[in-house]
């Protein structure tokens, strides 16, 4: 199984990039091929996954580890392929997917294509708990303050779920603590209001 591959991104198409690497030219369907555009003939790595099938073997590309972390997770789910959890990246909302599981919000994952209620429900019963172990990489994607995001790894450690900290987040970032034991004191009170 490949982690990666460094390459030379060579073509950029509605559905799949082509990255070349020794020579051989791999096609790799990915989430939102023009998230690449600004690295057409520049030497990358993209992270990949494969899938094999009898009639086909498809490499599937990822901007970074955190992407295929959520594809991977997605693809376990009963019901969805690797084309529908692309569709799913595709819309950018990795924190929200996140946080609609962990709070069994049905409602808000059948508005990803693809999605019908029995498959939403199968998302929250199959990933419940797990994005909450992988808080860090969905909580890192928006706070640029690096102390409030210091505070949430640390409460996400402590044991809290990964949407109940998106709901303080940006409450945190507008009282701009300065350290990151202010931060967790605020965010503390946040979470037993």
């Amino acid at each position: 199984m490949y982690e990666y591959l460094t390459g030379t991104i060579t073509k950029i198409t509605p559905t799949y990039i082509v990255l070349e690497a020794y020579g051989v030219g791999y096609q790799l369907s990915v989430a939102n091929p023009y998230a690449f555009s600004s690295q057409l003939n520049k030497t990358v790595q993209v992270y990949v996954h494969q899938v094999i099938r009898e009639d086909a073997h498809t490499l599937y590309g990822f901007v970074d580890a955190a992407e295929k972390s959520v594809f991977l997770k997605l693809i376990g789910v009963t019901g969805i392929g690797p084309k529908s959890a692309l569709a799913i990246i595709a819309r950018g909302d990795n924190a929200g997917l996140a946080a609609a599981i962990e709070s069994s919000n049905v409602t808000y994952l059948t508005k990803f294509p693809g999605v019908g209620k029995k498959t939403a429900m199968q998302m929250v019963l199959d990933l419940a708990g797990k994005f909450s172990l992988d808080a860090q990489e969905v909580v890192a994607q928006s706070p640029e303050n690096t102390v409030v995001s210091e505070a949430l790894e640390a409460l996400t450690a402590l044991g809290y779920k990964a949407a109940e900290l998106k709901k303080i987040e940006s409450k945190l970032t507008a009282e701009n603590p300065e350290t990151a034991e202010i931060a967790i004191k605020l965010a503390l009170k946040m979470l037993v209001k």
